[in-house]
């Protein structure tokens, strides 16, 4: 049980560690994010068919109650990554990032909502945590610049994502977690073509190489072990644990893009790491 334990927490961590590639992503690419995450979904969604025609990996829906919530969650996914790229284009990694992850303190908070399930004051008390370790990266917040604007619209993301993390909750357990990001990529991308008459768009030879990155490393491989690990952790403790992916997407930030955190940087991210740390230990224990 030991050793099956600290395989889940290392699967989790990989995950986190594929979808944190998002930042750096997010802000090299330089097309609108509505157009960027339809070429996104539409890429991913090829390469998981593939892969599930690869492994016959059954996609039969059973139940049509079951279309409803992978409909909705697609739903809020698409709007969780349009409003992200927004934030991230609007500000930097760090701010983009770290702005949503408010998202385990709004998860902890709407899962007992959703799920039935009785209310933690342990999770509340460590995303709180989170949220003062983000206080100490943010900005000095002015309404009037777009540094704001970024950590506004990663806050709404932060919501979209909470909300479609607690519906997979529920269907993650009867269906594979591939054939469920393959049907979300394919709902994302049904909604979102229109945008390809509303935004001009002309994808540089660096934007597809990004695009196919960010279609397979992060999406179809770093979101997909992600849904999986809900079968393993509650959807809080995933969400809390995965609190260590803007220390991941910073550092991308300073290899890549050379933007060098501050000294509250570093102090906020030892309260993010500490909050990651305390539930894997605690995550071992239910």
């Amino acid at each position: 049980m030991k050793n099956q334990h600290l395989r889940h927490i290392i699967e989790l961590n990989i995950a986190v560690l594929l979808v944190s590639t998002s930042g750096i992503l997010g802000r090299y690419i330089s097309m609108p994010p509505p157009v960027t995450i339809w070429l996104r979904c539409l890429l991913a969604a090829i390469i998981l068919g593939i892969y599930i025609w690869y492994k016959k990996i059954n996609i039969k829906v059973e139940r049509k109650k079951d279309w409803v919530t992978i409909i909705l969650s697609g739903l809020f996914f698409g709007a969780h990554w349009v409003t992200y790229f927004y934030a991230l284009q609007l500000s930097n990694v760090a701010i983009g990032m770290l702005s949503l992850f408010t998202y385990p303190v709004i998860t902890a908070l709407l899962e007992p909502l959703f799920l039935k399930t009785k209310l933690n004051p342990k999770h509340v008390t460590l995303g709180v945590v989170v949220l003062i370790g983000i206080y100490f990266l943010s900005p000095e917040f002015n309404l009037e610049n777009n540094h704001t604007k970024g950590v506004l619209f990663g806050l709404i993301s932060a919501v979209f994502y909470a909300v479609r993390n607690i519906l997979m909750k529920k269907k993650v357990a009867n269906y594979h977690g591939s054939m469920l990001m393959f049907y979300q990529m394919v709902i994302i991308a049904l909604v979102l073509w229109p945008v390809l008459f509303i935004f001009e768009a002309n994808p540089t030879t660096n934007d597809w190489q990004a695009l196919l990155v960010l279609a397979l490393v992060t999406t179809s491989i770093g979101h997909t072990l992600f849904v999986m690990s809900f079968k393993n952790f509650s959807i809080s403790t995933a969400s809390i644990m995965s609190s260590v992916q803007p220390i991941y997407g910073i550092l991308f930030g300073i290899l890549l893009l050379n933007e060098i955190p501050s000294g509250n940087t570093l102090i906020g991210g030892f309260l993010i790491l500490l909050t990651v740390i305390f539930e894997s230990v605690q995550s071992k224990k239910t």
